[in-house]
């Protein structure tokens, strides 16, 4: 059985969980919000008013692919719906900015022109920029799919390179430089 998947979803006080059987749309509120799962509607949930149990309909190799897949999916949404995620860029560079108006960031990335990214409604961005320190770009959502997805493309824009270490990395994220021509006198 999948360790995963066998493993029980707590609820905080506050958040409703409602699956339909029939469609198989699994509906999660909470104070921040709400969002909707489609699962297929051979498996089955067990809601009491504080867990959330998956259940697997067979011992199929597909369903139990599904089985922790599910499981953590209907978990991301109740996280994302009582406390939220956050994102934190980095843009490490000379001359690198980043401004948020509205849901548009504006990155000046060391290009001939400045980049504009249009972000969906569900995500808040901010950007601050502290004297003698990298800006850094705040992604903060419900959605922890749609979270990650906005920061990787965001990340794309200008991958780090190894020799400077010059782009944009998440805060705290570790990446080794090599050594370049001077290593091999």
């Amino acid at each position: 059985m999948s360790r995963i998947g066998k493993s029980i979803i707590n609820v905080p006080s506050g958040v409703t969980c409602q699956y339909d059987k029939n469609s198989g749309l699994v509906t999660v509120k909470g104070a921040k919000g709400e969002l909707t799962q489609l699962i297929l509607n051979e498996f089955d949930l067990e809601i009491t008013e504080s867990t959330i149990e998956v259940k697997r309909p067979t011992e199929q190799k597909r369903h139990k692919a599904l089985h922790g897949l599910y499981r953590s999916l209907i978990n991301n949404m109740v996280v994302g719906v009582s406390e939220g995620y956050k994102a934190e860029l980095e843009l490490r560079g000379v001359g690198y900015k980043a401004t948020a108006t509205g849901n548009t960031l504006e990155l000046s990335l060391g290009y001939s022109h400045n980049i504009y990214v249009g972000l969906p409604p569900e995500i808040v961005v901010s950007a601050e920029t502290a004297k003698g320190k990298s800006p850094v770009v705040t992604l903060e959502s419900i959605d922890k799919q749609l979270l990650g997805q906005m920061a990787a493309k965001i990340k794309s824009l200008r991958k780090v390179e190894p020799y400077k270490g010059k782009g944009i990395r998440f805060v705290n994220e570790f990446v080794r430089k090599k050594a370049g021509k001077q290593a091999a006198k």
